[in-house]
Formats: structure tokens, C-alpha cells, sequence
């Protein structure tokens, strides 16, 4: 229906006429006050503009921007901004614009300069050579005036939240520079957001939150569209756009040019996550939209702050939780909602006569949602839903906790991403007691459970209640239908055995094995979906690497991470359901002759998403989890070769502070961190040197651990070439390290790339867990925002392998 109401929109949009207005600025000439540059169709315009920060409040300041807009539309709508960062507010004088002496734009206010460019402008002179073009797409140039091909700097090189008919979104695999998208920080503030969309290295659009979590991918290309776009082929509807996508060894990119261009067609990431496409009608006089990615704004990652539900059904899809009111109505006014809600009375945690006066906090009861995933984790001394209410309040910093088929789980501070669903779980809710009693009890829309345990205090229809729930969440299920409204607390559903049976036809396909158990390749019946099917073999280890997987696995979503499907808990017997990963794990892909050698590029992107998996695990929950785990056979490989870390049993949950020593040894001999052996503090740092000897592995396509004779030569009496990871910590030094490459590339590889992952590799693997990178640098590192330096020879590793310490 959109489409055909669109159709009859089109018709109504009509081609702009040429402005009258210049379309270049020259060295010697400022653009200032209401002056603009108008491109030769009069299409767009560039100029400063105005906004009000703080919406309608009486703290409102105006700021001014340098940025380019559509001429012809009447609502002011920026597509590219200059100064995002540092607007121009107060003073007498206004801003202005002008080609500086040295032939960089320069925008200068109050005697300072508030931005330029930094174009790379070899011309002979002082700059009176170069000149500022607003183009017909859109296009800020900054070239030769005499050579229009000799281009200097243009704004297509760097995008703010629009992506313009003409321009790239992509990166280039050589001097890893990336072109991304950015959202606003809101509808009046030009600042970068939290949302951004780049182009992955195999050729997938993705959207992030911080860089780092990954809440929505378009696929990969496919010769017409992107896998997750298919109306992008234009066969249930108009098509509007000619689409060029191109990847090879120099550069992979996507962009797009207008069949018409005289229609005005917006792509941008909006200040709430999602990527809109919008058409403006005449007729209508307004944007019209045709399209946004993802499609339910639930979708994106923390669009509605902490302490929201986001409800994707509404007109009004963020609102706040009961008992907490918006932090900043003026910027939920401006779209802003990073903020969130806060808390309408504090809790009273600290109070020591509490339970005396009656004063404890309660827990409201959220039901039909889903859970935050920002989970601390199971607390295995909860046996029911009371004890699992005690262990959040015995901790000031409990906002929340769930109980269910896989243990307790509590959360602390800031609760993000809870989503209204239909039958979907329930979490209790802290609150202060005054809050609660505040309410009138008619209109109160879900249950309120006192703070202390059940006893003769609780009323009998308390009682009766949560006997309800204890027998209906508090043991695994044995039912013999399956129940896909089930799903044990954590949004999966809860299979029977005999029917993973059936799908594994009698667990008669093994893939392989993980901790604590096999797993085996199954199919669902119902819908033909591929599954794997992990049975985990001993039962007392089995039950507690149930728990811990049913857990992190169900509640923590990301596209680099394995996704849990189901569970069954059935007489003794524990089986977990996963996502079927065609590709299988890492390892045999680089280690086994018969698998598929794997390019370069797409062992680069496997490195990087496992880095951005990582960086979720450790940066984008509000509690650290730790893997432990960290390995080729750990790493799944989907149809598109895009890595998901899987094995979640070891993974601990240790908050922000680290203090609490792991006495277990976790892990894999080969890829275990000192920190293991020495018994000290372990902190995310472990996970880092494990992926430091990940990442040596994908270089060379073999175990660091084997020897290679080949390496050494019989009169060098320095044998570090056995042990792989001093071998590449030398090379790097001595700039050899195209022999460290796996021999079966045939030297198809970018050198720059493999000398960046080396030194990452060797940072990573440094003795002192203060050395190594946060897996939210090593992102930085291999996505090209950052260079890393030369790391230091790691010397435990250099002395185990009998070499001499280099400086």
C-alpha cells in the first residue's frame, strides 16, 4: 500500500528550477550572515544555520552551524554539517566562511577559528588558486579553479548523518580510511550520536550503537541487493535508484545515484538509531517516508535511554518505567533520549532501620517483556524466586531481577533495551517502598512483591501466588508438547527431548564437541530451521554449564555472538539449541587442509568481528562478562563467513571492579593468559591475550604451538621461528613479516593489513595485562579510526621460547 500511495506522490514532485545565487566561493571572498552558496540546479544550498539547543526551555541557547541543506524545502532539513562539534554561539559578530591563505576552508568566529579543512593542497602561491564548489549532488568541493579535476578536499569524504545520491559509504583497504555514517546527538544538537552505519569488509551495511554493539546488518550483496533489503530490486514497487557496489583489493563501497535527479530523496540515520529513507512531496508538502531499517525501532539498540520500555506498536514507542520519570523532558522533546528516565523517589538501600519502620524496597512486577541485556548473571546460591529477591536487595546497586527455568539473574545500575512483547518474561522491578505505597491500588497494572522474604508478614494471596510461580518456573519442564510460549525467562524457547531427537534424527549428525558435551546438526520440523544441538554429557558439570549458558547466551544479543534458540531440561537430561552455523568454526578453516582457504579480506573481517563481539561482551553490557574461552573452535562461521563467538559455559561475571580472583584454571593451554598461572586479579585482559593468539593463527593458518623446522636454519643458533608468536614479535621488528603469512594466500593479502594485525596481535599478547588493549581499541585499531605503535617483545613468551630479550 505504501508503495502505491507512493507512486501517486512521485507524480506529484516537480523539478527545481536554477537559483539565481553563486555556487563558488573564491580566496578573498567570505560567506557570512543569511549569504549561501546555491549548487547550478538550485537543488541544495550552503550556509550557516540555526538551531535551538534545549528545545522550548527557558535555558535555550541558539547555535549557529555551517552545513548544506536542501534549497527548495521549507522545513529546514541539514544533510551535511561542518562544525558538528563546536557550533558558534553568542558574540556580536557573525561567523563566516572563507578560503583561507594556505587554501583550506576555514570557518572563524569571535577571532577564532572554529573548524576548517585539512585538504592535502599542493598549489604553487598562497592558495588564490583554490576555490569552494557547492556541486548539483550535494558535493562540497575544494579544488583547482583552473584544473576542476584537481580536487583537494570535498565533503563526500566526510559524512555526517546523510548519505547523498553520488556519494560512498565504504572504506578503503589500503590506507584504511573508512567513509560512515553518523547520527545526530538530536533534532536541534548537530553533535555526533551514539548511532553509526558503515560498510563491513565483506560488503555488509551495519548498524551500530558506540561503535561497538552491532543491532541490525542489510546482508551481504548479492549482484542486485543486499540480503536483508530485497525491495532494494524493485520488484514490489517503483524503482527510484541505480545501486553500485563494488569490492576488490583497493577498496569495497556501496552507494547509489536517483533515476530522476530532480527529486529530493533523503537518506539518513536518524537520531533514533534507524536509517529512514524519506521523499519530499509537493503535494503534500511534507517528507514522506518510504522505507527504515530496522524496521521496528525496538530494534535498535538503547533507543530509549535506561529505565524505558520501548513498545514498537506505539505512536509513542518510549515510555518510561513506573516510578521514573524522563531526565530530561526537553530533550525527549528534541529527540534526545540517551538520557533516559530517572528515578521519581531514591531507593532506600542504606537506611538501617528499614525493615523496622516497613520501609524496605519492593519489586514491581513488568510482565510480557523482554529482558535487559546488560544481565550481571546466574547467582547459583538462589534456589527460588525469594532467595533471588535477597540477593538483589543485599546489593545497594540492584535495579532489578528475573527468576526462571535458568537460575536467578539480577541487574545493577542502568536497565537498557526492555522491549514489550507478547508473551514475553517477567522482571521485577526495585522501587522504593514510599513510591509504591504512593499508588492507587485499583490502578496499579502488575503485582508488587514485598522486599523481605515470604512469611506471615506476606498476604495469603501473595502466598498462593508465588506458589504459582515457584511451580512454574522454579524446575525444567517435562511436558510432552512443546510449548514455544515457554521460553524459561530468558526469551528461548523450552523444547522436549524426544523432539530434538527427531530434528537430530537420533543425535546421529555430529559436528563436533564443546565443553562439557557433543554437539550434533538437527533440523525443526515445524519449520525447517537448522539448529545444533549441544548435549551435555556429565551431570554435575553439565548442570552448572547449563545454567551459566542458558543465561549470558539467552539474554546478551549481538551480531558477532552465537544466538541461543532453546533449551530442554528433562529427567537429568540438558541439552542446549543454537543457531546452525553452515561454515562451521574457524579452525577448520585454517588449520585443516580440506576446508576452504579463506581469503585475506575475509579473514581480516572475522578478525574484526570477533574484536567487536568481544568489545561487546566487555564494554557494552553494564557488567563485564568474560569469556575465558577465547579460540578457532569457539568461533562459528555463518553463511557469509560473518564470525559469531559461541561457547559461552566458562563465561564469568565479575562486574567493573575485578577484585574477586578466579581460583579455577579456565581456558585452553595455547591461548591462556599469565594471569591464569599467577593467580592474581582476572580481569577482561584475559579474553584479550586469547584473541592476540587468535589472531596470530588467522596470519598464519597454523597452531602457534607447532614447530616448523623450516623456519630455522641449521647455522642460526636463534630458534625463535619455532614458536610462532615470538617469530612474528621479531619480524615485525626486522619488517619481514610477508613471511608470516599463511602460504596457502599464494601472497594475495595487504600487506598494511597484515603488518596492523601483527602489532595488534603482539599488544594483545604482552606480559602485563596493563599493557594490552581494551577490545574497544582493537576495534579502533583494526577498523583504521586509530594506528597502533610498535609493541615491545613479549618477553615471558620470548624467554619460554629460549630466544635473547630485545629492547
Amino acid at each position: 500500500m505504501r508503495l502505491l500511495v507512493l507512486t501517486v506522490l512521485l507524480s506529484s514532485l516537480h523539478a527545481l528550477s536554477s537559483s539565481g545565487g553563486t555556487d563558488t566561493l573564491s580566496s578573498g571572498h567570505a560567506l557570512a550572515g543569511d549569504a549561501r552558496l546555491v549548487s547550478s540546479n538550485g537543488k541544495f544550498a550552503l550556509g550557516f544555520f540555526q538551531t535551538t539547543a534545549g528545545g522550548k526551555s527557558s535555558n535555550s541557547t541558539l547555535s549557529l552551524y555551517l552545513g548544506i541543506w536542501f534549497n527548495k524545502v521549507p522545513k529546514l532539513t541539514p544533510v551535511w554539517t561542518a562544525n558538528v562539534d563546536n557550533p558558534v554561539t553568542g558574540g556580536t559578530s557573525p561567523p563566516e566562511l572563507v578560503v583561507s591563505g594556505d587554501g583550506n576552508l576555514i570557518i572563524s568566529a569571535h577571532g577564532t577559528i572554529i573548524w576548517r579543512t585539512q585538504a592535502n593542497i599542493t598549489v604553487d602561491g598562497d592558495g588564490d588558486d583554490t576555490v569552494a564548489v557547492l556541486s548539483d549532488n550535494g558535493n562540497l568541493v575544494l579544488r583547482s579553479s583552473s584544473n576542476a579535476s584537481d580536487v583537494f578536499w570535498q565533503s563526500f569524504d566526510h559524512p555526517t548523518d546523510t548519505l547523498l545520491s553520488g556519494a560512498k559509504i565504504g572504506r578503503n583497504k589500503v590506507s584504511g580510511f573508512i567513509r560512515r555514517i553518523v547520527s545526530r546527538k538530536s533534532s536541534a544538537d548537530q553533535a555526533p550520536g551514539v548511532y553509526s552505519a558503515e560498510l563491513s569488509l565483506l560488503g555488509a551495511i551495519e548498524l551500530l550503537w558506540r561503535s561497538s554493539a552491532v543491532y541490525w546488518s542489510s546482508g551481504t550483496w548479492n549482484g542486485r541487493f543486499f540480503g536483508s533489503i530485497p525491495e532494494m530490486s524493485g520488484q514490489s514497487g517503483p524503482t527510484l535508484c541505480n545501486y553500485t557496489f563494488v569490492n576488490n583489493t583497493q577498496e569495497v563501497y556501496f552507494s547509489y545515484t536517483l533515476l530522476d535527479e530532480s527529486m529530493i530523496f533523503h537518506n539518513f540515520l536518524d537520531v533514533s538509531g534507524q536509517m529512514h529513507t524519506r521523499i519530499w512531496s509537493d503535494l503534500a508538502q511534507d517528507w514522506i517516508t518510504a522505507g527504515t531499517q530496522p524496521k521496528d525501532p525496538c530494534g535498535v539498540y538503547a533507543t530509549c535511554g535506561p529505565f524505558t520500555v520501548c513498545n514498537g506498536d506505539g505512536d509513542t514507542f518510549c515510555n518510561c518505567m513506573k516510578g521514573f520519570s524522563e531526565t530530561s523532558p526537553e530533550n525527549w522533546e528534541l529527540e534526545d533520549r540517551t538520557g533516559g528516565c530517572i528515578r521519581n523517589t531514591p531507593l532506600n538501600c542504606g537506611d538501617a532501620d528499614r525493615n523496622q519502620t516497613g520501609m524496605a524496597d519492593k519489586f514491581y512486577s513488568m510482565t510480557n517483556i523482554r529482558l535487559p541485556q546488560n544481565t550481571e548473571g546466574s547467582q547459583n546460591n538462589a534456589s527460588s524466586a525469594d532467595e533471588c529477591a535477597q540477593v538483589c536487595l543485599s546489593n545497594c546497586s540492584c535495579s532489578a531481577y528475573s527468576y526462571a527455568v535458568g537460575g536467578c539473574s539480577i541487574w545493577h545500575g542502568e536497565l537498557l533495551n526492555v522491549v514489550a512483547e507478547d508473551n514475553g518474561q517477567t522482571l521485577y522491578l526495585r522501587l522504593a517502598a514510599k513510591e509504591v505505597q504512593g499508588w492507587k491500588s485499583k490502578r496499579r497494572s502488575g503485582m508488587v512483591i514485598g522486599g523481605v522474604a515470604i512469611g506471615a508478614g506476606i498476604a495469603l494471596t501473595g502466598f498462593i501466588l508465588a506458589v504459582v510461580i515457584l511451580r512454574r518456573i522454579g524446575k525444567c519442564r517435562s511436558s510432552h508438547t512443546v510449548d514455544k510460549n515457554d521460553r524459561g525467562g530468558i526469551g528461548i524457547i523450552a523444547f522436549r527431548y524426544i523432539d530434538l531427537e527427531r530434528a537430530t534424527k537420533n543425535f546421529s549428525e555430529k559436528l563436533g564437541g564443546g565443553s562439557f558435551g557433543s554437539v550434533f546438526k538437527g533440523c525443526l520440523l515445524s519449520n525447517s530451521t537448522a539448529i545444533a544441538v549441544k548435549r551435555l554429557d556429565c551431570a554435575h558439570q553439565g548442570e552448572k554449564q547449563f545454567r551459566a549458558e542458558v543465561n549470558s547466551i539467552g539474554i546478551i544479543q549481538h551480531v558477532n555472538l552465537v544466538k541461543l534458540v532453546g533449551f530442554c531440561c528433562e529427567r537429568g537430561r540438558r541439552v542446549l539449541v543454537y543457531e546452525h552455523m553452515p561454515n562451521g568454526s574457524l579452525d577448520h578453516h585454517i588449520f585443516q587442509s580440506h576446508g576452504m582457504v579463506l581469503s585475506w579480506a575475509i579473514r581480516y573481517q572475522i578478525a574484526l568481528g570477533v574484536a567487536r563481539g568481544l568489545a561487546y561482551l566487555h564494554h557494552g553490557c553494564r557488567d563485564c562478562i568474560i569469556h575465558c574461552d577465547i579460540k578457532p573452535e569457539n568461533i562459528l562461521l555463518d553463511t557469509s563467513f560473518v564470525p559469531k563467538i559461541a561457547d559461552f559455559g566458562m563465561a564469568k561475571f565479575l562486574g567493573r571492579d575485578f577484585s574477586r580472583v578466579v581460583t579455577t584454571m579456565r581456558g585452553t593451554v595455547g591461548y591462556l593468559a599469565p594471569e591464569w598461572i599467577s593467580g592474581t586479579a582476572i580481569t577482561p585482559k584475559v579474553d584479550v591475550y586469547s584473541y592476540g593468539m587468535v589472531l596470530l593463527e588467522i596470519i598464519s593458518g597454523r597452531r602457534n604451538s607447532r614447530v616448523d623446522e623450516s623456519s630455522r636454519d641449521d647455522d642460526d643458533d636463534d630458534d625463535h621461528g619455532c614458536y610462532f608468536p615470538v617469530q612474528v614479535a621479531h619480524e615485525l621488528l626486522s619488517g619481514s613479516i610477508a613471511s608470516l603469512v599463511d602460504e596457502n594466500l599464494l601472497g594475495d593479502v595487504n600487506l598494511e593489513e597484515v603488518d596492523r594485525v601483527c602489532k595488534v596481535a603482539c599488544w594483545c599478547i604482552q606480559d602485563n595485562e596493563s599493557d594490552r588493549p581494551t577490545m574497544g581499541e582493537v576495534v579502533r585499531f583494526l577498523d583504521g579510526t586509530s594506528e597502533p605503535d610498535m609493541p615491545p617483545m613479549p618477553r615471558l613468551l620470548n624467554a619460554m621460547a629460549g630466544g635473547s630479550n630485545l629492547a
